[in-house]
């Protein structure tokens, strides 16, 4: 199984487990967004399952159903000490309601967004807390990293990071003391090579998101997709990338199609050969599947055994990969 030394020498198995789709629905100023569907119960139960496979990191956010994946998590590891957990502020919100609250990054909200996430979490500290905005101006940031820093030297958190996809901002406040982690877009369409360069020469952690691309590479979506209109894949956001109003981006479709004898190599699953794409890109990777079925954390927990890809099936996906999409 592929492990990995944390920032507080602790080894773990390097692989995660994702709550956005276990948190539900959240209501945002522009409406109701959910990401894909999955019980309370069942989320509870997978969260469980993959600690008892062997997962350690568990990576949620305050916005993740306004707060309601904070609270499965912490009552699905409520008895558990061995967890690192992961939580995001910048965005806060009612579980009640599960609306999102109007964005507030001054250093009293960032203080009473995180104290919120804890006592939902059920821990008088937690591992990490990324900043959950991907793109900030660092007049803006640097009161927040400011902020962490203090309440890291409190004994609240571990260390924090950034959950951003710029390369630049990230080397700007890579140098504070507690700075260890970096959230951003990883799969085998998105090979982020600028950031992970980064990554390594800082010493960081990344963590991988979207490693399936938002399930596209579990191979269960094609063009004929259609998602509720609820769906973050229906939306229309910028960074919904992979998917189009709903529909599967034909591009990555047909990049998918070249690239599945690849990724399946050796008997893995398709979702198993993505996830393995990450472990074997960078020792410092550390993917974060999701999941809305018991059988999904299963598959992807499987990946670890199967270990890294072979040197001449990387080398092939990456021509592939770098030929059809210009990076």
């Amino acid at each position: 199984m592929e492990t990995i030394k944390l920032w507080n020498g602790v080894t773990v198995p390097r692989m995660g487990l994702g709550t956005w789709a276990a948190g539900g629905m959240m209501i945002w100023p522009e409406g109701p967004v959910s990401y894909g569907t999955i019980t309370r119960d069942d989320a509870i139960a997978g969260i469980r399952l993959a600690y008892d496979l062997g997962l350690r990191i568990f990576d949620t956010a305050a916005a993740y159903g306004a707060g309601n994946a904070e609270l499965i998590l912490g009552e699905a590891l409520a008895d558990k000490s061995d967890v690192v957990l992961i939580t995001k502020c910048g965005y806060t919100g009612n579980p009640a309601t599960r609306r999102i609250d109007p964005i507030d990054l001054s250093p009293g909200a960032i203080r009473k967004g995180v104290e919120g996430s804890l006592a939902r979490l059920k821990r008088p500290s937690v591992d990490v807390v990324l900043l959950h905005h991907n793109e900030l101006d660092l007049a803006e940031a640097r009161p927040v990293f400011d902020t962490l820093e203090a309440m890291r030297a409190e004994g609240l958190m571990a260390c924090y990071g950034w959950s951003s996809d710029h390369v630049d901002l990230v080397a700007a406040v890579a140098d504070y003391p507690g700075f260890k982690v970096v959230e951003h877009d990883l799969n085998v369409f998105d090979t982020a090579p600028a950031m992970l360069r980064l990554i390594e020469q800082r010493q960081l952690y990344a963590l991988a998101r979207l490693p399936l691309a938002m399930g596209l590479l579990s191979g269960k979506y094609n063009k004929g997709t259609a998602f509720a209109a609820t769906d973050v894949r229906a939306g229309s956001a910028p960074w919904m990338k992979y998917f189009k109003q709903g529909v599967a981006n034909p591009d990555y479709l047909v990049l998918l199609d070249k690239i599945t004898p690849l990724l399946t190599t050796g008997g893995r699953s398709l979702p198993q050969g993505a996830l393995s794409w990450i472990l074997t890109t960078s020792d410092r990777a550390i993917p974060i599947p999701g999941f809305t079925s018991l059988a999904q954390v299963r598959t992807n927990v499987g990946a670890m055994d199967q270990g890294k890809l072979p040197a001449d099936v990387m080398a092939q996906l990456n021509a592939i990969v770098a030929d059809l999409t210009g990076a």
